[in-house]
């Protein structure tokens, strides 16, 4: 069942995009919280994003990885009064795109994570299907060198059968249980099922208020 409180109904109220950063310099002013969604290239996370505020085309999706270049500013409220910024992060781990540009690409996360003072929480997303690969590594070690904390979300829950699904929860919560800026917990999500997208909702509210 959808939760229907007023708080969970700002994810189906309006959201607005701002602008798209390709430099630290370009940022909106930092007036606002913000959290962010990192992960993978191909990783779901556009999906995730789409469903977790009941929009079909709010990230773009495709079927081609590496197609956000840029960080992604959108005002999360009424335009007059935003609750709260949401960051679309550009994916990392793009083997095929051009070094220079996977490099500005990386330069500008790494940037972003260690240097945003309103950075409540980021979302770091993690196939449920793989788990955590030597891709991740470096975002997981700029999050704890900068003491930005993190809470893993691990996607495409409906793509493991359900009995593994367990094993493979457990798989990635030890992968970062004794790492220093992990939020406790891995919240499990299908952006096709809608599973665990109340309990994300729900955990984005409180890392904002």
């Amino acid at each position: 069942m959808t939760d229907t409180s007023p708080d969970t109904r700002l994810f189906s109220g309006p959201v607005t995009f701002l602008k798209g950063a390709v430099a630290i310099a370009g940022l909106p002013s930092d007036d606002l919280p913000e959290i962010a969604f990192a992960g993978r290239s191909n990783v779901g996370k556009s999906s995730l994003i789409n469903a977790l505020f009941h929009r079909k085309t709010l990230a773009r999706t495709s079927n081609t990885p590496g197609r956000t270049q840029e960080l992604n500013f959108f005002a999360v409220g009424p335009q007059e009064d935003p609750i709260f910024r949401l960051v679309d992060m550009p994916g990392y781990g793009y083997a095929e795109a051009p070094k220079k540009k996977v490099g500005t690409w990386t330069g500008l996360i790494h940037a972003y994570l260690r240097g945003r003072s309103n950075l409540k929480r980021v979302y770091l997303l993690i196939d449920a299907r793989h788990g955590v690969k030597a891709t991740d590594t470096p975002i997981l070690d700029t999050l704890d060198a900068s003491a930005v904390s993190y809470h893993v979300v691990a996607t495409k829950l409906d793509k493991v059968k359900p009995d593994a699904r367990e094993a493979q929860i457990e798989r990635i919560s030890d992968a970062v249980a004794k790492r220093p800026a992990a939020y406790p917990g891995i919240i499990a999500t299908s952006s096709v099922s809608g599973d665990g997208l109340d309990d994300l909702r729900a955990a984005i509210l409180t890392a904002v208020s």
